[in-house]
């Protein structure tokens, strides 16, 4: 295989590459990177870092493709090289046989002396002109075996050609992936710590973790109003209440400056409400509660509170609405009327993501 092709795709694809994976210093930067203490920050880091590989993982589904199209070439390549392989054996065989065929049986029994001298009957030109003929189509297959011998060169250095830049382009996929989802994997466990510190109660195995992972969010989405499952929600501060993840990290940053500014944490009545739960309360609470499967509630998007929010115009209500929108929670314009219910609070993930 020729050197500097070799050398100049080996470059080529190594320089695509370094498009997507991160260099030494990027990586650096990433193993120094300390966590934001504000809750917010750190799941909007954690959401930055999912949407990263989330791109990544598209450019490289893109690649894969390309990768598949080059395979494909390469086998064609190589088949063809197969077929050179087996025309040039066969053009072997009469070759060797013609050389051998002109050694074996001379032009005449006197060899070329009675053309020299010239004494050359009909015969000996006949001979001499059957030589002729042998010597030139020996030549012409002689040219045709170097040609067929330079393309199969050419297939072959093509061949190894895409070989190797097929497998360095896997190469860095992987490399690429495995650090995105470390450094993904490595923000969600510093956000779960700084939960925990908090008073967020994860169990000791972890099950608990997955539901404040704010990445599943839009899974917990998924799921039909009041039928999220419970290892699908994050617990609150507030011992027996959860909510969506992303919900729940707003609102412990929420309830955190809610303490610096009264003394004391947020009362919750409500959250996350099962389907069943809705029913209930429903039937209990004729116009005061959502028609069963279309409440907020059952969304884990929503928290019903108390400890002097629940009075319109008190001081914690007042706070709530001047503060709440920069953590994401609001209160919505219905609860100020049809019906009044000033203790309900609703959480947006688009009014969070433009903080």
């Amino acid at each position: 295989m020729p050197a500097p092709r070799s050398a100049g795709l080996i470059a080529v694809v190594m320089a695509m590459a370094s498009l997507f994976v991160p260099s030494t210093e990027a990586r650096a930067q990433v193993q120094e990177l300390r966590d934001p203490s504000n809750l917010t920050e750190l799941r909007k880091e954690a959401e930055r870092s999912a949407k990263e590989l989330e791109d990544a993982t598209k450019a490289l589904e893109k690649r894969r493709a390309t990768i598949a199209a080059s395979e494909k070439e390469l086998k064609t390549k190589l088949t063809a090289l197969q077929e050179l392989e087996q025309r040039l054996a066969v053009m072997r065989q009469p070759v060797s046989q013609m050389a051998e065929l002109l050694y074996e049986q001379p032009i005449v029994a006197d060899g070329v002396v009675p053309f020299l001298s010239g004494e050359a009957d009909e015969g000996t030109l006949r001979a001499l002109t059957d030589a002729t003929q042998i010597v030139t189509v020996r030549q012409q297959a002689v040219e045709q075996t170097s040609a067929l011998y330079k393309e199969t060169e050419r297939l072959a250095g093509e061949a190894q050609e895409l070989r190797a830049g097929n497998l360095l382009a896997e190469a860095q996929l992987a490399a690429e992936v495995d650090t995105l989802r470390q450094r993904s994997d490595k923000i969600v466990k510093s956000l779960t710590a700084a939960l925990v510190k908090l008073g967020i109660k994860v169990d000791k195995v972890g099950r608990a973790a997955l539901g404040c992972n704010p990445l599943q969010a839009a899974t917990a989405g998924d799921y039909p109003n009041g039928l999220i499952p419970k290892g699908m929600l994050c617990p609150l501060q507030q011992k027996g209440f959860s909510l969506r993840a992303d919900a729940t990290i707003a609102f412990v940053s929420l309830n955190e400056a809610f303490r610096r500014r009264f003394g004391k944490p947020m009362c919750v009545t409500d959250a996350y409400r099962s389907l069943a739960e809705q029913q209930s309360i429903y039937y209990r609470r004729p116009g005061f509660a959502a028609v069963p499967g279309r409440s907020n509630h059952g969304l884990g998007l929503a928290v019903d509170l108390c400890g002097g929010v629940e009075r319109s115009g008190s001081t914690e209500f007042v706070w709530m609405e001047r503060n709440s929108k920069r953590y994401g929670w609001f209160h919505p314009s219905w609860a100020y009327s049809s019906p009044f219910e000033p203790w309900h609070w609703e959480y947006d993930p688009k009014i969070d993501s433009l903080l």
